[in-house]
């Protein structure tokens, strides 16, 4: 599997990361081959939140790194914290509790990245810089970003800061594709030229921060995924063509599709198939041309002016 950099940490990491959001009620047996195979798919990446489970996603994370006797310094941990039950919370003590509860349900003394899950409107930047602050003088956070944040949120934090944010995890897949319709439909009256983040996606190529792709198998916000989805019968018959062309599934070429794009997006897969994970390593290794990249983002039902 290819690598991607995270934005200039000097982390190289592989292209795809395993997201660990349902993994919490998987039987031991089945939580161990999925890891063994995406690790062996070349997956170096595991993307977890606190919430996820609430905490006991990372428990068996840990559990199953332990059982399978898998090198700590193989793995590439990321987590997430910052939502509570009805609001969202950036404080200094929430960053520096979360983080500890993460490290500690993980079994590992430090996280390679930890992002703030969705912003806090009531967030005050000087606490979140003295909550980095002591987690990475301390060594239990070597790297931080964010996830749904837009251009000016991620200023307002950055300007407090002495460190720099890293990565920002975007919902984004071939039915969302919110982050890239404004650009392409820029200087025109179609619904697609609202701006509704900012300009996210040319923000961060422009600062050096790696997108993460959430959902890539989703449309909507979590309505289920759209391969084999009667909603969208035209997208469905073009990637089953074009999966017959390259030889990969329709679940290979979703990955496909957004790794072609040159913003060097790390795709988010939250598979607890193993048989998903192969498909997804395979597909990593087929090259997309320009014109059947659009011909699926035209199927999905949009149009280039």
């Amino acid at each position: 599997m290819k690598k991607l950099r995270i934005g200039t940490s000097g982390l190289e990491v592989s292209e795809v990361s395993l997201g660990c959001m349902r993994i919490g009620g998987m039987e031991p047996s089945a939580l161990d081959n999925l890891i063994k195979t995406s690790l062996e798919a070349g997956i170096d990446f595991y993307d977890h939140a606190d919430i996820y489970g609430g905490g006991k996603c990372e428990e068996v994370f840990a559990a199953s790194i332990k059982r399978l006797g898998i090198d700590r310094s193989k793995l590439i941990l990321q987590s997430k914290c910052g939502i509570r039950n009805g609001y969202f919370d950036f404080s200094k003590a929430h960053i520096v509790d979360s983080a500890e509860r993460i490290l500690k349900r993980l079994d590992t003394d430090y996280l390679d990245i930890l992002l703030l899950h969705r912003p806090d409107t009531l967030v005050e930047p000087e606490e979140v810089a003295e909550a980095f602050n002591l987690l990475h003088e301390s060594g239990k956070v070597r790297n931080f970003g964010v996830s749904n944040h837009n251009p000016g949120q991620i200023e307002l934090l950055q300007a407090s800061l002495p460190m720099k944010l890293q990565a920002n995890q975007m919902q984004f897949s071939i039915t969302n594709t919110g982050m890239i319709d404004r650009g392409i439909a820029a200087n025109t009256k179609f619904a697609n030229s609202i701006d509704h983040d900012g300009g996210t996606l040319d923000y961060c190529r422009l600062k050096k921060i790696t997108i993460q792709a959430w959902s890539p198998f989703q449309h909507g916000f979590f309505e289920g995924v759209f391969m084999d989805n009667p909603k969208f019968p035209e997208l469905n018959k073009v990637l089953d063509d074009l999966c017959a062309t390259y030889g990969v599934t329709k679940t290979g070429m979703a990955i496909a599709w957004i790794q072609h794009h040159p913003a060097k997006i790390q795709s988010v897969v939250g598979t607890t198939n193993a048989d998903r994970i192969k498909q997804v390593a395979d597909a990593c290794k087929i090259e997309l041309t320009k014109p059947h990249w659009y011909e699926i983002y035209r199927a999905a039902g949009n149009i280039l002016p």
